[in-house]
């Protein structure tokens, strides 16, 4: 794994985001964005979720991959059942955290997450990284089948970039990065 790689991607994601947050302004917040029900607001919100899920993503690798793999595939077919329900609660949850959150909290946040992830990579090792789990492929289009902790260190980032094209930030719904 290419952890300079990782703590490069993590470094570029997070001065994005601070641009994002710095230079939108409350109607560029407001407005909807591009292929999401969501307001730029709401998705900044959800691509910093991203980074945080991460977290408990590693606990889950590290508990499962010492299970029999069957364990961890029975798991994900559980999760990718109840991927209606996954999708609410998805779509709800930054629709009511930016009201908790907001911009200069969110920008915070993402300075500890990115931090923490980085500290807890370096602290990783090579065979660590290769322990992995089965995931609901109906969650999430960056969810494989199958995932070792290095693919959920990318992750995030993969996410961030995926939804960094629907935000419609700028006077006219133009992209301003």
């Amino acid at each position: 794994m290419d952890r300079q790689g990782v703590y490069e991607d993590y470094e570029r994601a997070r001065q994005t985001f601070h641009h994002l947050l710095d230079t939108a302004s409350q109607d560029d917040l407001a407005r909807p964005t591009r292929g999401t029900k969501w307001t730029n607001e709401q998705l900044l919100w959800h691509m910093l979720f991203g980074y945080m899920v991460v977290r408990a993503l590693l606990v889950l690798v590290r508990v499962f991959s010492r299970l029999p793999r069957r364990v961890s595939m029975v798991f994900a077919r559980v999760l990718n059942a109840a991927t209606v329900p996954f999708d609410l609660i998805n779509y709800l949850g930054p629709c009511g955290e930016v009201k908790v959150y907001g911009p200069r909290r969110m920008g915070a946040a993402f300075d500890r997450v990115t931090g923490s992830l980085q500290r807890h990579l370096a602290a990783e090792s090579e065979a660590g990284l290769a322990r992995g789990m089965h995931y609901p492929v109906g969650w999430d289009p960056f969810f494989k089948d199958f995932m070792t902790l290095a693919d959920v260190y990318r992750y995030p980032t993969q996410h961030f970039d995926f939804h960094r094209r629907q935000l419609t930030l700028g006077g006219s719904g133009e992209d301003i990065s």
